[in-house]
């Protein structure tokens, strides 16, 4: 059996405060909390911006040895910018994106051991950003191979029909894993998983994040269930205990938009795999 690591997409969630977070709890005092209760999160701060050291080695100080940190690589990579829509002449350009590579590497590493696999989650790609797969491939084929090989990387893509044999390719050549993503308009990994072999190095990386639309027309707050998936979530342990019978580390967050409270979410699922 594969070690299965579980947790939230972020530990930041003013509606958990009073709930999962003791009342009264200081914001510098989530993280530490959060880690009495889950042994891994994905970070989602580093996303909006570079992280500096003295944020990471906070993360550092706050966490037990065991405890283990996954990171999604900053906007200015993977999306360009900050504007809207993705900047094709920037993302994934190497020297255009260096400095922010560098400094974004760097922070990571002073997480040593507890550093989990970083994330490139690109958005959804128009024929304006690329016209097809292919100049994508080749892009993204460059990119990785000059990230260096200390970390653990995961690729999310929402093209669905991207979700191929050439991107499982180039995700191989790079011991790179694909990221198993639960949204809206995606199809589920399971199913997926009937026509592909969307183990691609040796762990695998699944993100619950639901509907936000959808989530948000029911509730403002985060501290209970709204949604029932149980449905997905079955269908989610059965590919998981399948990955565990290959892979020797298996990572599972989910996101508050997927039935409303993300740390219940993550334990039913956590039930369901040991069931």
């Amino acid at each position: 059996m594969s070690s299965f690591l579980y947790g939230t997409s972020s530990w930041s969630e003013k509606s958990w405060a009073g709930g999962f977070y003791p009342a009264g709890l200081a914001a510098g005092g989530q993280l530490a909390h959060y880690a009495t209760q889950f042994n891994t999160v994905e970070a989602d701060v580093t996303y909006y911006r570079v992280p500096d050291a003295k944020l990471v080695s906070g993360w550092q100080a706050k966490t037990p040895e065991s405890f283990v940190l996954s990171a999604k690589f900053p906007q200015s990579i993977v999306h360009g910018g900050k504007e809207s829509t993705p900047d094709p002449e920037r993302l994934l350009v190497y020297d255009q994106v260096a400095g922010d590579l560098e400094r974004f590497l760097a922070s990571m590493a002073l997480l040593g051991d507890k550093c989990g696999p970083l994330v490139l989650q690109f958005p959804y790609f128009n024929q304006r950003a690329f016209k097809s797969v292919e100049p994508f491939l080749e892009r993204l084929d460059q990119f990785l191979a000059r990230l260096p090989a200390r970390f653990r990387y995961g690729v999310e893509i929402r093209n669905k029909h991207w979700i191929a044999e050439p991107l499982l390719e180039v995700l191989r050549r790079h011991r790179t894993a694909l990221v198993l993503v639960d949204i809206g308009y995606m199809p589920h990994p399971a199913d997926l998983a009937k026509q592909l072999d969307l183990f691609t190095t040796d762990f695998t990386y699944a993100r619950l994040i639901g509907d936000r639309k959808a989530i948000d027309l029911l509730t403002d707050r985060f501290d209970k269930v709204v949604v029932d998936q149980a449905p997905r979530l079955a269908k989610w342990a059965e590919l998981l205990r399948e990955a565990s019978n290959r892979l020797p580390r298996i990572f599972a967050y989910a996101n508050n938009h997927y039935a409303g409270y993300a740390p219940e979410t993550i334990r039913d699922l956590a039930a369901r795999m040991e069931g």
